[in-house]
């Protein structure tokens, strides 16, 4: 069992920048790989990024690629998320979820999500 808390959201202008962090605790987090979700209002929730267990490969959904920076500290079991270029349509709360599976992009596959926290970017 994995339980996942996300932090560091919050409220920033466009062009702004924000950085999430995701603690874990549990069971040996280097063994999962951890990806960041967000939904927004009236959206379903979308892939944003993941992380493999050794933090050696990243994947990206296009709409953040170039702007965002998935990383992990596996000593400290937390997994950040640093977004620059923040843009109102980033607007969401955002998630970490965890997988002892393979898994990019395919939400079914991740077995521990946080609660959750809210990004919000003015324009």
């Amino acid at each position: 069992q994995v339980q996942l808390v996300e932090s560091g959201g919050g409220l920033v202008q466009a062009g702004g920048s924000l950085r999430l962090s995701c603690a874990a605790s549990g069971r040996t987090f280097s063994s999962y790989t951890v990806g960041w979700f967000r939904q927004a209002p009236g959206k379903e929730r979308e892939f944003v990024a993941t992380i493999s267990r050794s933090g050696g490969s990243t994947y990206y959904a296009d709409s953040v690629k170039g702007r965002f920076d998935i990383s992990r500290d596996n000593a400290k079991s937390t997994v950040y998320l640093q977004m620059n270029s923040l843009k109102p349509e980033d607007t969401a709360v955002y998630y970490c979820a965890a997988t002892g599976n393979v898994a990019l992009r395919q939400q079914s596959l991740y077995e521990y999500w946080g609660q959750g926290t809210q990004v919000t970017v003015s324009s």
